[in-house]
């Protein structure tokens, strides 16, 4: 499940005609005849080693010229919570509905959770599942931790599971609070959701002030967030970070935040934003990706290239 790379290396000058090629077929009889019938010259840059036919050259060139990396954007990026005890922090929909029923002072800190495999393309589907968000508050900005006590119907849920929260790491100042999240507030802003290690592109917007759990990622911040989500969920961007990305060696890619910010978009625009927003609304993935070509300037050779792959 791993990729292999072999290595051949003899001490010269460089000649800058390093020759390098993918293998991707099974039952290759003799590896030197393939090697010299599909090897391509190999680009080094400062961040990598990038195996590219010439083509695959024009359109990363193409992306990087266009594109601003999304560190340079005025964007954060964080990971979902981690609770410690998913077992007592998270319920479903009826048990929620049980605690508010018992103390109606329960839902202020009640609310709707998006775990990894919830989040699609463009979407997710809500589990109905819900956290318990007694957060350990944020010192900065004078917001205190929930107290416990202000919460008789759910500190009775959560004392069924003392033993364990007591001795977790990932605790706040008591056993029944979570652990200090200094952008705790920021998971009720419009925000990109995504999920970590996926076969492919999975960005979504949300709006439901949902929290995240640690396998997801989510981006808050700009103005311009439907073009980078579209950008995000293209092909063409799909094709490009299989060559900058972590892999697992399963057929997954990890999409981690220190890879995601060198992503190269184009710079915002108002009216591309609003007419991705248009095309969202009435599902025309297609024509969003047709316009993520034209929003890089690639030709029609490069996009029926990037098509069939």
């Amino acid at each position: 499940t791993v990729d292999t790379n072999i290595l051949m290396f003899s001490k010269d000058k460089n000649r800058q005609q390093t020759q390098a090629c993918v293998v991707k077929k099974e039952g290759i009889k003799d590896l030197s005849v393939y090697f010299r019938q599909n090897a391509e010259c190999c680009k080094f840059g400062p961040d990598s080693w990038v195996i590219l036919s010439p083509i695959e050259q024009q359109i990363k060139a193409k992306i990087e010229a266009v594109g601003t990396p999304l560190k340079d954007w005025d964007i954060q990026i964080y990971r979902g919570i981690l609770t410690g005890y998913n077992e007592a922090f998270i319920i479903d929909g009826k048990k929620k509905d049980e605690l508010i029923a018992e103390d109606p002072k329960s839902a202020e800190i009640i609310r709707p959770i998006l775990r990894g495999r919830d989040i699609k393309r463009y979407g997710y589907d809500f589990a109905d599942l819900w956290l318990i968000n007694t957060h350990n508050g944020i010192k900065e900005k004078g917001i205190k931790p929930i107290n416990i006590d202000d919460y008789p119907a759910i500190k009775k849920h959560l004392d069924k599971y003392f033993p364990e929260l007591k001795k977790r790491a990932d605790k706040g100042n008591t056993p029944y609070n979570l652990r200090n999240c200094a952008y705790i507030e920021d998971f009720s802003k419009q925000k990109i959701v995504w999920l970590t290690i996926t076969d492919s592109p999975k960005f979504a917007m949300d709006s439901s002030k949902s929290i995240c759990l640690n396998s997801v990622f989510f981006m808050t911040g700009s103005d311009y967030l439907y073009i980078i989500l579209a950008s995000l969920n293209s092909k063409l961007i799909e094709w490009y970070f299989d060559g900058i990305c972590v892999s697992t060696g399963e057929g997954t890619n990890k999409w981690e935040k220190f890879v995601v910010e060198r992503i190269p978009i184009p710079k915002p625009d108002k009216q591309i934003e609003q007419q991705i927003e248009k095309l969202l609304l009435l599902k025309k993935h297609k024509e969003i990706d047709k316009l993520i070509y034209n929003m890089y300037g690639l030709s029609e050779k490069e996009i029926n290239f990037i098509e069939i792959l």
